[in-house]
């Protein structure tokens, strides 16, 4: 028979059997942890674990860069033309014909073109938000132009400079705003939605005042009493160049400081329309850090391919029995904007036509009222003469494009005739430079 006490004795007997069994788990862990120790120490048994700790970030590295280089070479239909760069390279560096050189070139940046564009747009440009994204895209795409206009600029050819910057505008203007109203147009008949006039309107009228800066030059060239114009020409375009700028600076603080709820309803529409592919860009597996030393190392090979434009644009010529102009003026824009031609075109046949006018339309404002004025001020710096005088057919072209563009979007509307008459537009322009021979092949001036 149990004594009272003996609910007490056998609670006492589990509290100790308890604190016996805590005091051996302690005893346990406290050798495992000087095994560890010893085993660290002792050298082979700690070899043997750090040896996946040191290979596996080894084999993570190799196969980012594995999927960075699939994602940036393989990640466009344009990727064969990639192969072009190292012709290019191989070309000069053995000495073959000039001609050679120059196409492989020219190939080579439109592949380029594109994958800086895409880098900027997809790492970039979305952080940014979709107004100051869609500037740092353009600026992006406009990488190939500007380093062009800079070599030919260095190089004192003002003539090719001039034309390819010129050829950029009509080419922004006529054939990536055409085709990719013709597109959209036939791929959507009968869904074409109302344009916003609202982000067209700035543009336009800042074209307006950058065609007026490059008319009053010519004009002024004829007008002039006395034998002598240059300099009255000069001091105009670089004033003109000033204003240009001042326009240019004054229509982003428009866009992106006091009326930026202008533009609000425009942005809310092109951030829901990138939803779908926020976890392309989510999953990408190049990060910001990347991104910058892609664009890097591509604008240096853009660099070293438009020197070999530039240094080889006459003797192309001559072997292949075209003129500078019409080189100048079409072929090295098409190949400059082949981002900008791209982008415009997927986002037209997705019916996002006011995302086209965007990159359209500000590639075009970006060229001339703000690359043009930059390059004849680091001229004027340099003491290199550059006016904005264009000649009277060159001028003439880039006002009627700019008519014609406005005139086509002033009713807000859009459907794939409008593409079809800017796109043949172009062509004639594209004609009218190629048969026009008589002016001789510009030649390097020297001071």
């Amino acid at each position: 028979m149990a004594s009272p006490n003996s609910g007490d004795v056998g609670a006492a007997g589990d509290l100790l059997e308890t604190g016996l069994l805590a005091a051996a788990s302690k005893e346990e862990e406290a050798p495992a942890v000087e095994t560890t120790a010893t085993s660290t120490s002792s050298g082979r048994p700690a070899e043997h674990e750090m040896m996946p700790t040191t290979r596996s970030p080894v084999r993570q590295g190799v196969r980012r860069v594995a999927a960075q280089l699939q994602e940036v070479f393989l990640g466009t239909k344009l990727f064969p033309l990639f192969s072009a760069v190292p012709l290019a390279v191989a070309a000069e560096h053995f000495r073959f014909a000039r001609a050679w050189v120059f196409v492989f070139s020219l190939i080579g940046l439109a592949p380029l073109a594109e994958r800086v564009s895409f880098l900027s747009d997809r790492h970039i440009a979305d952080t940014a938000g979709p107004t100051a994204g869609g500037l740092l895209n353009a600026t992006c795409g406009n990488v190939p132009e500007l380093i062009i206009a800079l070599f030919a600029l260095h190089k004192e050819k003002m003539e090719i400079l001039k034309w390819s910057l010129l050829g950029s505008i009509l080419s922004n203007l006529l054939l990536v705003l055409g085709s990719s109203l013709l597109c959209g147009g036939l791929a959507n008949t009968g869904k074409e939605g109302p344009l916003d006039r609202r982000q067209a309107d700035v543009s336009i009228g800042l074209l307006m005042l950058g065609v007026l800066c490059h008319v009053l030059p010519l004009l002024s060239k004829y007008t002039t009493s006395t034998g002598d114009s240059t300099g009255s020409v000069l001091e105009l375009s670089r004033l003109c160049a000033i204003v240009m700028l001042i326009a240019y600076f004054g229509g982003l603080v428009f866009q992106l400081k006091t009326h930026r709820q202008f533009f609000v309803q425009e942005e809310s529409s092109q951030s829901s329309s990138s939803n779908s592919d926020d976890e392309v860009t989510n999953n990408s597996v190049i990060g910001s850090a990347s991104t910058v030393i892609w664009l890097i190392g591509m604008t240096v090979v853009i660099a070293v391919l438009s020197n070999y434009v530039i240094t080889t644009i006459e003797e192309a010529s001559d072997a292949l029995g075209i003129s500078v102009r019409f080189i100048s003026i079409i072929l090295l824009p098409v190949v400059g904007n082949a981002a900008e031609h791209t982008g415009a075109i997927i986002f037209a046949f997705k019916n996002k036509i006011d995302i086209t006018l965007g990159i359209a339309l500000g590639s075009a404002t970006q060229i001339l009222l703000l690359v043009v004025p930059v390059i004849l001020i680091v001229s004027w710096v340099n003491g290199i003469p550059m006016d904005l005088d264009l000649n009277l057919v060159e001028t003439g072209s880039l006002v009627m494009t700019v008519f014609t563009t406005a005139f086509t979007l002033q009713d807000g509307k859009w459907h794939y005739l409008k593409g079809f008459n800017l796109t043949l537009c172009y062509i004639v322009i594209a004609v009218c430079f190629f048969t026009i021979k008589v002016v001789p092949t510009p030649k390097k001036v020297h001071a």
